[in-house]
């Protein structure tokens, strides 16, 4: 229980609960658990080109002669790039920063993958630029700085649109989200 419990969102009632689930389950399950678990630590490691989860050389994507190699997405995060590729409106290819711009974390560009999204660029092909960071003020620094490195290379930058989600009402938004809102509105 010790164990399942220092899993982010178990806690003491939750890890009980999956204690007890294993004991009741078959051997073979709860090895395969174990086994799935070991393969995470041992077979995955980020993708040489673009840093996203990956059990070979390239990732599926990276490897994926289908997608467009002219426009990269930038993301903080693998789980970033999972959340966008799971709604099938994208189809070129990503970069994952691998975290955000913190320095009170200790966390300087640096210690980012920017560096190596620059040599992507400036190796040619690349006509687009999506910065996907999140819409807070560690993403926005994140995507300014990033913005500010590929800025010489000519290629076009794009960030994602932000307002309204869909579902909301406006009288209950802050005055960011209608801010954003109105300054992205696009045609109908």
């Amino acid at each position: 229980m010790a164990a399942l419990g220092k899993l982010p969102g178990i806690g003491p009632r939750s890890a009980e609960r999956l204690v007890f689930h294993l004991l009741k389950a078959p051997q073979e399950d709860a090895f395969a658990l174990a086994e799935a678990i070991r393969d995470l630590k041992t077979k995955l490691r980020p993708c040489e080109v673009c840093f996203n989860i990956a059990e070979e050389r390239l990732c599926q994507i990276c490897s994926d002669p289908r997608r467009d190699k002219s426009t990269i997405c930038v993301v903080e995060q693998p789980k970033d790039l999972l959340a966008l590729e799971s709604t099938g409106a994208y189809h070129g290819v990503y970069h994952v920063l691998m975290g955000h711009v913190a320095p009170l974390d200790g966390v300087e560009p640096e210690d980012l993958t920017i560096s190596a999204l620059l040599e992507r660029v400036r190796a040619g092909g690349i006509k687009e630029v999506i910065l996907a960071t999140n819409p807070d003020v560690a993403g926005d620094a994140t995507a300014l700085h990033v913005a500010e490195a590929l800025r010489a290379t000519g290629v076009k930058l794009t960030r994602l649109a932000r307002g309204l989600p869909a579902g909301g009402q406006i009288e209950y938004a802050n005055r960011s989200i209608l801010t954003d809102a109105i300054t992205e509105r696009r045609d109908m």
